[in-house]
């Protein structure tokens, strides 16, 4: 209903996306996000290269599971961290790597430095939990923990149990597209090759990586190794696996514009997405959008 301002964004249009978020609302000082740790690293690095380019992010709360467990009084800062508020939620911590006979620590027994996996209750009543994050301890205010979020335990790659976190592995798919020429890295998810059953051919176990990719319509088979020998470079253990045989060739797979827009909307909330795929109703879904 507004002809002025419609005519305005139509002129602002015209002139390109890179930064038009500024251009659009000039008193902006500030992108409020809701996750900017992890792989959802990915969608914060896209907006800032492009849309919201000349802004700062800032993540002001940390959530897991569903319950608000920190706030993050460092907004200037590029990475996120957050403190842990005592009387929010009821946490445990379990050292990570687990020992042999695993005992929760409380907030006053933290090392800085070391990595612990979530347990929590989060209200009265609720039952405690294990909430699938990993956190590492940066330091404290006070005597109250600072952590960052490091990865998901649930989300990890391991077909023969190498155990691939998905936050190394995107970054190893990251480095593979920085070597292809004018691609850019819209998103991602990984399979083990057992779940596509006879699809997968009859090689070793493997992984079947799904990207969607700006600037780039085709991959070469050079180009497509490329991130299979980042993988061997960033992972001893995978690139052992793949000398003696027991872990095929990686496979990748391009899909078409917005496939992972439908993801999402698959998955009825838009973030966080996982980036190992278990269930066989969302590849399918993705499968269907494979253009090479």
């Amino acid at each position: 209903p507004d002809v002025t301002r419609a005519a305005e964004l139509r002129a602002e249009c015209t002139h390109g996306f890179e930064g038009i978020v500024q251009r659009l609302w000039p008193q902006l000082e500030v992108v409020v996000v809701g996750t900017a740790h992890g792989t959802e690293q990915l969608y914060c690095d896209a907006l800032r290269q492009a849309d919201c380019k000349g802004l700062p992010f800032y993540c002001p709360f940390y959530r897991a599971a569903g319950a608000l467990l920190g706030v993050n009084l460092w907004p200037e800062e590029p990475t996120p961290r957050f403190l842990l508020c005592p009387d929010w939620a009821f946490c445990e911590f379990l050292p990570c790597p687990a020992e042999e006979e695993p005992r929760t620590v409380l907030l006053g027994e933290l090392w800085e430095g070391r990595e612990y996996g979530l347990v929590m209750t989060a209200r009265p009543g609720e039952y405690r939990c294990r909430a699938g994050e990993v956190l590492r301890v940066a330091g404290f205010h006070k005597q109250c923990p600072i952590v960052e979020p490091i990865r998901r335990e649930s989300q990890a790659l391991s077909v023969r149990g190498e155990s691939i976190p998905e936050e190394r592995f995107c970054r190893s798919l990251c480095r593979a597209v920085g070597l292809w020429p004018g691609a850019r890295l819209v998103d991602y998810v990984c399979v083990e090759s057992a779940l596509l059953g006879a699809s997968s051919g009859a090689c070793a176990p493997h992984y079947e990586v799904f990207v969607e990719l700006r600037g780039l319509r085709d991959l070469s088979e050079g180009q497509r190794y490329k991130l299979d020998q980042c993988l061997q470079e960033d992972f001893p253990i995978y690139k052992s696996f793949r000398f003696k045989g027991s872990i095929g060739p990686l496979r990748l797979h391009l899909v078409g514009a917005g496939a992972f827009a439908r993801l999402r909307e698959a998955l009825g909330s838009p973030l966080p997405m996982p980036r190992v795929l278990r269930e066989e109703r969302l590849l399918q879904l993705i499968q269907s959008t494979v253009i090479s």
